[in-house]
């Protein structure tokens, strides 16, 4: 069972096209073997919370709140780490504060 804070390595489609990537992204909850994740970019000019190497992450990243999407178990390739309890409020913050606007 994936956890909040998690890092994972998933087969992700993006909203644009068909097409689909393996991408990180952070777990937010799982339920019957659905997982919502929030996804991971490298691209630092988006707005979101930071990702850095020093806390598990291949380079620094950002994890973007306004990109929440629901995968399958099956599309999970590998959990790489998990953020540290700090982190992890923060994402909670920070999505609690979006719900609210």
């Amino acid at each position: 069972m994936h956890k909040l804070g998690e890092v994972i390595l998933a087969e992700v489609q993006f909203t644009d096209t068909f097409e689909v990537k393996t991408r990180p992204a952070v777990v937010l909850f799982e339920e019957y073997d659905n997982i919502v994740v929030a996804g991971v970019t490298s691209n630092k000019e988006m707005k979101g919370i930071p990702l850095l190497k020093k806390e598990g992450a291949i380079k620094d990243s950002i994890i973007k709140l306004n990109y929440i999407f629901t995968i399958s178990e099956k599309m999970v390739k590998k959990s790489l780490f998990s953020l540290s309890a700090e982190k992890k409020k923060m994402v909670v913050f920070e999505l609690i504060k979006k719900l609210q606007e």
